[in-house]
């Protein structure tokens, strides 16, 4: 920092808020009615515990050939279990 920066900051640290000019500033919006709840969160999760010894071989062996490098197989059966739900409750 130079030591105009350090001067300009001392000197500000020293003004009471009143003082120091914000009017250039734009204002904080105070005006939530048109905010949407939940728009930001993610997903709800619950936790289950799913061994992957209860899975199938061949379920398992699919996990490791295609995800191997990957590592989390945590994603990926989420992934595929939020696909089949759709695909059923979509309809013929």
């Amino acid at each position: 920092m130079t030591d105009q920066q350090k001067a300009e900051l001392a000197a500000l640290a020293a003004m009471s808020d009143d003082e120091i000019d914000t009017t250039d500033i734009p204002e904080i919006p105070t005006d939530w009615a048109n905010a949407k709840r939940g728009v930001f969160h993610g997903a709800v999760k619950r936790q289950i515990t799913l061994w992957l010894e209860d899975l199938d071989d061949e379920v398992v062996a699919w996990l490791d050939a295609n995800y191997r490098n990957e590592g989390d197989h945590h994603a990926h059966i989420r992934q595929a279990l939020r696909e089949y739900v759709r695909h059923k409750t979509a309809g013929p």
